[in-house]
């Protein structure tokens, strides 16, 4: 993740809504996938100091403050590109909802940055039947006297046909942490659980019917397995014996699918974290860090042929780093992952994949 400056010299940060040394308004210009500070003109126009050019603020930045895009002017939608994409939102008559709903879309628009860098697909539902979408749900629970008493419905995060819910409570830090330790997860973040179900999006949109179905499948296995009997079988057994020695995680070895949308996730921390800490001039071993979302424009991302290897001696020497800073604090490991040479094969595999996509 990049920063940026305002025209007053200080550093704007992508979740910026005001800059907090000269107060002007702050946006992201979804046209240039940019942060800029902004004067607002006689008629309320949003000027970008970055370009000159006018904007307004997305609907959900000035009706509810969950959003800090900005459309330019001539552009019809009220919403950005991003807020486009949510289906559903919370039920915003519970007071609570609406911090969580803001935690949902700013996870939602990092995970956008990303695929955006990457340049990747992104189209809604309402462009392609079979795009994206956000619905952002709770569980419906009995009360009484403002007591949960029974769960009546439960929602599964998980991606259905280009559809990706999230259960509300995932922005919740206390029950998301309790969920981690029910599910007997080392990590769990909100995040994580966009980057891994967009996983199974892009599954639909890169592999299936092309032809690296065959590719993948000699690297992940059979995506035609049943996959609710080796979900079953996954919460009844655990991960199979030896799957730290081919899969990113345990939950890689319940199913290709999982194994896909898992790596798939990896690779997004990799190259995301990575900007990040080149974006703070980070050095290892007297040698800066790379950036592998360097460029920013049509075909001139990192993608050389020694990129990966680059990037995976990056990312050891980054995460070791991290996880030994996070112990000294007496935090767990910021990344408790091992990498073993057949994950590197699957990350390579969609390192390749997003090269040749972009």
């Amino acid at each position: 993740m990049k920063t940026y400056s305002c025209k007053c010299g200080n550093t704007l940060y992508f979740v910026n809504s005001q800059c907090l040394s000269c107060q002007r308004v702050v946006g992201f210009l979804s046209d240039e996938q940019v942060i800029s500070a902004c004067d607002i003109d006689e008629h309320g126009q949003w000027i970008a100091c970055r370009n000159g050019r006018a904007y307004r603020p997305c609907k959900n930045y000035s009706d509810h403050n969950v959003c800090n895009w900005l459309v330019p002017v001539a552009v019809d939608d009220h919403l950005c590109p991003s807020c486009l994409l949510t289906d559903t939102i919370p039920d915003l008559s519970k007071p609570e909802n609406m911090k969580l709903w803001f935690r949902m879309e700013q996870a939602k628009r990092h995970l956008l940055y990303t695929i955006n860098k990457l340049e990747l697909p992104v189209t809604g539902k309402s462009d392609n039947i079979h795009g994206l979408a956000f619905r952002f749900l709770e569980d419906e629970v009995e009360t009484l006297y403002g007591r949960e008493l029974t769960i009546k419905k439960l929602v599964l995060t998980g991606h259905s046909d280009g559809v990706i819910t999230i259960n509300l409570k995932e922005a919740e830090a206390a029950k998301r942490i309790k969920m981690r330790e029910i599910m007997n997860e080392r990590y769990r973040t909100l995040i994580g659980h966009f980057r891994h179900e967009s996983g199974h999006y892009y599954w639909d949109r890169l592999i299936k019917n092309s032809n690296k179905l065959d590719d993948f499948r000699a690297l992940f296995g059979d995506e035609r397995q049943d996959y609710q009997a080796s979900l079953e079988r996954y919460y009844a057994e655990g991960p199979v014996a030896d799957w730290h020695h081919h899969c990113i995680s345990a939950y890689a070895s319940m199913h290709p699918w999982e194994d896909w949308a898992e790596t798939w996730a990896h690779y997004l921390h990799m190259v995301d974290t990575l900007e990040t800490a080149h974006e703070y001039e980070a050095s290892l071993e007297n040698r800066a860090l790379s950036n592998p979302l360097s460029g920013g424009q049509p075909h001139t991302l990192s993608f050389s042929e020694d990129s990966f290897n680059t990037l995976l001696d990056d990312w050891e020497k980054l995460t070791t780093l991290l996880n030994a800073l996070n112990r000294s604090m007496g935090l767990d490991d910021a990344y408790p992952f091992m990498i073993p040479p057949r994950a590197r094969e699957k990350l390579h595999f969609i390192h390749l994949l997003v090269r040749n996509t972009g």
